[in-house]
């Protein structure tokens, strides 16, 4: 079996060789995710390096977190933006956990983000999750734990309504549309607990302090880490 497996994987890359989904460029020998260019071009934040950060300030009067980063920083097009929709929108899950693996390993070199307990998505609601078909922030949170060394949490926290997609509304629509969103069904689980929120895209922070304010109302002696793999440049000011 191994055989006939090794023999169809030479097979598929020579007639369907691996792309780089970012600049669409054919994956080499050694290649993981993306291609060796676009890794070292790729628009990394670095914050998950700087205790005080942008991110981090961003939440000052909303959320009380502990730690606050993003691997890349989003803009409105290019070639992360595709790489970003191929797994959020066309179900490309194993690329969301790569990118969750790369991320994991980014953060597992800073001491603040060794001492996270547990990993918890941030959840969608079970009709949306069944029109696409999985959560890509639970990939990305399997990846991320995964190089942590740490454990996911999907059950503890879920989302009581399938609330309208948030790129449809306006900043102060945005804030009211995620309002009293999240619950927490197993507090017992979190309790006492540092928790690494993980998202994919952070932009007016809404959903992020929605679910957080959930966990904090329910589990007041937690203490909450955030971890988006991207953020947008012009959303990072204090409302």
């Amino acid at each position: 079996m191994s055989i006939l497996s090794d023999l169809w994987g030479d097979l598929r890359a020579l007639f369907f060789p691996l792309q780089c989904p970012v600049c669409g460029r054919p994956l080499g020998d050694g290649m993981r995710t993306v291609c060796t260019r676009c890794r070292i071009e790729a628009p990394l934040t670095e914050y998950w390096r700087q205790f005080d950060n942008p991110l981090v300030r961003s939440f000052w009067g909303l959320l009380p977190v502990m730690h606050a980063s993003a691997l890349l920083f989003f803009s409105g097009g290019g070639g992360w933006r595709r790489l970003i929709h191929d797994f959020k929108y066309r179900g490309n899950w194993r690329l969301a956990r790569e990118m969750g693996i790369w991320y994991g390993a980014e953060l597992a070199e800073c001491d603040w983000y060794r001492a996270v307990d547990v990993v918890v998505p941030v959840p969608l609601h079970w009709r949306k999750r069944l029109r696409r078909g999985d959560n890509q922030s639970e990939y990305l949170a399997e990846g991320i734990a995964a190089a942590l060394g740490r454990e996911v949490d999907r059950r503890s926290v879920s989302r009581r309504r399938n609330n309208s997609s948030q790129t449809r509304h306006s900043h102060e629509e945005r804030w009211e549309n995620v309002a009293d969103l999240f619950r927490v069904r197993r507090p017992e689980r979190l309790r006492g607990r540092h928790i690494l929120l993980v998202d994919d895209v952070l932009t007016t922070r809404a959903t992020m302090v929605s679910c957080g304010e959930a966990i904090l109302r329910a589990v007041p002696d937690c203490r909450i880490s955030v971890a988006v793999l991207a953020a947008s440049k012009r959303h990072l000011v204090h409302p």
